[in-house]
């Protein structure tokens, strides 16, 4: 197939040596099936900011750190040098998450490098010379829906202990080769401790697999793992390996109003007595004088 442009130096350095097909066109990146050696990888080509349609969210953005001070301003003033810093810190926020996550033990493409805004990848496949389906696209057995599903569970802890959060999983976001789900597409993953955000969009990952998985196992619906993880994140009890219920008990502590406004009372009063204890005094330095 012809070169596409943006993929041409890559070809000119030796980091590819052909372009085999596209593989899909989607909201933030055009990917292709490059070869590399003997091997077949995706070359994830992003589009230019005006270009995607999935906008660069003050929401996931909250908690990126920017190690250097000038761009860091420059980011802030939101000057034009500023602009472009912020898009080439959006783009490569996916790279810097895959090799944290695949180092993490995460089941996502290895990556192995980027490269002008194109992130270089493994291909996921289907074990028979065609790429793994998306999870949309597959039909699971009951067991194999909880196999799954406890497999991406394991994974989005793992993503956690690491520091992370996908922020927009779904059916459409899961690969599946012979060995089971693979997480993709992760430029809008947040900082966990770092972003206000973070609780509801891990939870909003967790239920929008257990609605999918549930579709063929309809007891996963009665789980509610989401809750759970990010409570025993938040108390640091959470680990790779966290034995986990599917079940999240709230606090029910409620708050004894009958105490609670005699404490006010009880406050109100000691304010009244240094008031009139501060009254008393200043008469009596006006009767002195």
């Amino acid at each position: 197939m012809k070169v596409p442009k943006r993929l041409q130096p890559l070809l000119e350095d030796g980091l590819i040596d052909e372009v085999v097909s596209q593989l899909m066109s989607g909201k933030e990146a055009q990917v292709y099936v490059v070869r590399c050696g003997a091997e077949q990888r995706c070359a994830k080509v992003f589009k230019e900011a005006s270009q995607r349609s999935f906008k660069q969210a003050v929401q996931y953005q909250e908690g990126r750190k920017e190690r250097n001070s000038r761009r860091a301003r420059a980011m802030a003033k939101k000057t034009r040098y500023g602009q472009k810093e912020q898009e080439a810190a959006w783009l490569s926020a996916e790279v810097d998450a895959l090799y944290r996550l695949d180092a993490a033990g995460v089941r996502v493409p290895r990556p192995y490098g980027f490269v002008d805004g194109v992130l270089l990848m493994d291909l996921i496949g289907d074990g028979e010379g065609g790429v793994a389906p998306r999870l949309s696209e597959v039909t699971l057995s009951p067991q194999q829906a909880r196999d799954y599903h406890d497999r991406v569970i394991a994974d989005v802890v793992r993503m956690l202990c690491a520091g992370l959060v996908h922020g927009d999983l779904s059916e459409f976001n899961v690969l599946v080769d012979r060995e089971g789900p693979v997480i993709i597409d992760l430029p809008q993953a947040v900082d966990a401790a770092g972003n206000n955000s973070a609780p509801m969009l891990l939870v909003r990952d967790v239920d929008k697999m257990r609605d999918w998985f549930g579709r063929f196992e309809p007891a996963l619906l009665d789980t509610d793992y989401g809750k759970e993880i990010w409570a025993l994140f938040e108390t640091g009890e959470l680990h790779p390996d966290s034995r986990l219920t599917g079940h999240f008990e709230p606090d029910t502590y409620s708050v004894d109003v009958v105490e609670l406004m005699a404490v006010i009372d009880d406050a109100r009063e000691e304010a009244e007595e240094r008031r009139e204890r501060r009254e008393r005094a200043r008469d009596d330095i006006e009767d002195d004088d």
